[in-house]
């Protein structure tokens, strides 16, 4: 069964993949920032906080990797139908995640030092 719309320029399905693979390192830097964190020692952090950090890291990682490749399923069927690309629906949720867990680190880390 023949593909809908036209092949699109090499070059954007080239950025698309290039995309899909930087969501997959991407992915790979939260779950090692979450097993990190998850490995720092008792008097740095409180237990509690230090697996809350933790486990929101992997989180963020398992829902970067399993969003990846739907992303680039889409952007790849916009691209051939020259229809506007998708909107990056999780962007806030991966910024201001990160963001909240780097604050809070900042701070534990201020508190503790």
């Amino acid at each position: 069964m023949p593909a809908e719309g036209e092949d699109p320029d090499p070059r954007f399905t080239l950025a698309n993949e290039r995309t899909f693979l930087t969501w997959l390192s991407t992915s790979l830097a939260l779950s090692a920032g979450g097993v990190a964190m998850a490995v720092v020692p008792r008097e740095i952090f409180v237990p509690w906080i230090r697996t809350a950090l933790a486990v929101v890291l992997v989180l963020l990682s398992a829902l970067a990797a399993l969003l990846a490749y739907p992303r680039w399923r889409h952007v790849q069927r916009a691209l051939r139908l020259k229809a506007p690309l998708p909107p990056l629906a999780l962007a806030p949720v991966f910024g201001y995640g990160v963001a909240a867990v780097a604050v809070l680190a900042l701070v534990l880390i201020l508190i503790a030092g």
